[in-house]
């Protein structure tokens, strides 16, 4: 049986439903381990005043540490309070998208984030919100961000065509982003496995020289942890920053 690095991106139906002919609602490997990070959600950030510490112990300095951090990062982007509105989505999303990644790299697990599908659902879905955002505070004067101010009535075709494509480009390079850095990462780390074991499994002095590249996988490992972490925060970021432009109207 042959056997592709692509394998590990398969979706595979666990439970099969399908309610009214075609409709297709069955639960999948990517449905779980979509489910898994809300679940974690749920329970980490199930606290109230009564479980807090004045002197926090590793729990609530984790905690305490992404609040912070996504509470800063939405009052940098979405300036004079406006943002405080968005600070539970951003943060559900951050948590979400982060345990997501991490979890995907743990051996027979599934990475979810690496199917455009689910990246471009989720940056599609906040285009759309976004873009109901802006039509729900100005109405048709959101069509304005399309013509840069001071620009020259006979260039406005262009300059609008521009600014359109560029508009309509963010929900691609939020989903494509995220689902090709971690595909890249998860079959960087498998094409590296398999030729470590490999080389172990040559014995003698091959298995011996094995042992450098296995350092390097153990390298990797931490890097792609570290890429996980990112990759969330880069998509949470760019989410704050459309969200500015949607209360803003830049």
């Amino acid at each position: 049986m042959s056997y592709s690095f692509f394998d590990q991106f398969e979706i595979t139906r666990l439970i099969t439903i399908h309610p009214f002919g075609n409709l297709d609602v069955s639960v999948t490997n990517s449905t779980i381990f979509m489910f898994i990070p809300l679940i974690i959600f749920l329970f980490l950030f199930n606290t109230n005043h009564k479980n807090g510490h004045i002197i926090p112990n590793r729990y609530q300095s984790i905690i305490e540490l992404a609040y912070t951090t996504i509470d800063a990062m939405v009052k940098e982007n979405i300036p004079h309070g406006a943002g405080a509105r968005f600070f539970p989505f951003i943060l559900s999303l951050f948590i979400f998208l982060a345990f997501m990644n991490l979890i995907g790299l743990i051996p027979y697990t599934f990475a979810a984030t690496g199917h455009g599908a689910v990246t471009f659902g989720l940056s599609i879905s906040i285009f759309i919100g976004c873009s109901i955002i802006a039509f729900s505070k100005f109405g048709l004067d959101y069509f304005s961000m399309f013509m840069p101010p001071g620009a020259p009535m006979g260039m406005a075709p262009f300059l609008v065509l521009v600014e359109f494509i560029s508009h309509i480009a963010k929900p691609v390079s939020l989903g494509l982003r995220l689902a090709a850095n971690i595909t890249a990462g998860h079959l960087l780390f498998t094409i590296l496995s398999t030729f470590i074991w490999q080389m172990l499994g040559a014995g003698g002095i091959i298995a011996l020289a094995g042992l450098f590249p296995l350092a390097i996988a153990c390298f990797i490992s931490v890097l792609e942890m570290g890429v996980a972490l990112i990759q969330a925060y880069v998509f949470s970021l760019l989410t704050t920053i459309y969200l500015n432009d949607s209360v803003h109207l830049h």
